[in-house]
């Protein structure tokens, strides 16, 4: 069954920062959400709020609202804002000892890690309740260094990259795995981040909380086993970062990893400097598939889009030039669909094609 949880988005709900409750508000997972905390949206629907479709999740001003508000007893308290230096603000750390004082769970995804902290155990271990840190990294004489074995799976792998960090880059591979499964394939989804972990996602590791020369051979070992495991049709694995990034190497570890052979670019168009480094210039479509395509033995075979900022004209008139650009199949997949960028991956890899998969019904 699935656990009832609320989640605390305190000021960041629908924004990048904000982007673990939203991707669970999209896409629960394991839970099933009762309650959102930012009370600058207090009393609005969140699935209005973030997509336009309402869902009956309410965003409410604070914790005691939250429980109340909630239809059914909420159970776990899911901290949802993803910061870019990833530690607690004391007035975030009350809330967390509030909600174990009322006797939730903590699922705690930043890099502080909880289950360390003498306080927040001690306080945990008082009122019964436990505290699971999704970044926490197994312990150490377990982790893997690349091995070679990735060159020998022949499933098809792709991977959905991104121009910047936090612009849609799980969603969009969340979207497409979903696709995939209606149109009969069999799928397995690679995690590399928390949110698609607190999902509940059956294959991946947070790779940010991995020393760099481990991360390569973590992700190798991931998609090996659920090549084993499930014998798919084809592996998708969540992108992090952008290989243009100044600051992130983790898309550089996902090429090197996973070798996919085909890629789905993922990119903010009215994004103009990147989301946690404003003094950084937005890298260009053309120039993210060029380094793509040259540091790794892979294809750009789509472009979704992140509509932030865009109405609907705007989505539909980017479409038709980055199609007219690019040669490429182009959607926003939120709003204008996957089809396109399904019959593109069934395209490239023949042995999708000779899997002759029937839709769904």
């Amino acid at each position: 069954m699935k656990k009832n949880a609320i989640i605390y988005c305190e000021g960041q709900f629908s924004s990048m920062d904000g982007k673990t409750a939203n991707g669970l508000i999209r896409e629960p997972g394991n839970y099933s959400i009762t309650a959102v905390i930012d009370s600058t949206k207090n009393g609005l629907d969140s699935g209005q709020f973030l997509d336009n479709k309402k869902n009956g999740i309410p965003l409410c001003k604070n914790l005691e609202d939250a429980i109340e508000c909630s239809p059914q007893k909420p159970t776990y308290f899911i901290f949802g804002i993803a910061p870019s230096d990833a530690f607690l603000k004391d007035n975030e750390r009350e809330v967390i000892i509030s909600a174990m004082q009322a006797g939730l769970h903590i699922i705690n995804p930043l890099q502080e890690f909880l289950t360390e902290d003498e306080e927040m155990l001690s306080i945990a271990t008082r009122y019964g309740v436990e505290i699971q840190d999704i970044r926490k990294p197994k312990p150490k004489d377990s982790w893997k260094l690349f091995t070679g074995d990735i060159l020998k799976v022949t499933t098809p792998i792709i991977t959905v990259l991104g121009t910047d960090g936090a612009c849609g880059k799980r969603t969009s591979a969340v979207i497409i795995e979903k696709a995939l499964k209606a149109r009969g394939y069999k799928t397995a989804f690679i995690a590399t981040g928390q949110t698609g972990l607190i999902q509940g996602a059956a294959y991946g590791f947070a790779m940010d909380a991995f020393p760099l020369q481990y991360v390569i051979g973590e992700l190798e070992s991931e998609v090996v086993r659920a090549n084993n495991t499930d014998n798919p049709d084809i592996i998708i694995v969540e992108g992090q970062g952008a290989l243009s990034h100044p600051a992130y190497a983790s898309s550089c570890g996902i090429l090197r990893g996973s070798r996919p052979k085909a890629v789905i670019l993922q990119h903010p168009p009215k994004r103009k400097v990147l989301g946690d480094f404003p003094f950084v210039n937005m890298p260009s479509v053309q120039s993210e598939i060029d380094l793509i395509e040259h540091f790794s033995e892979t294809k750009v075979i789509g472009i979704t889009l992140n509509h932030e900022g865009m109405d609907h004209q705007e989505v539909n008139t980017t479409i038709r030039e980055y199609e007219q650009t690019f040669q490429l199949p182009v959607t926003d997949l939120l709003t204008t669909g996957s089809d396109n960028i399904i019959d593109s991956i069934i395209e490239f890899f023949p042995s999708l094609q000779n899997s002759a998969k029937l839709v769904l019904s």
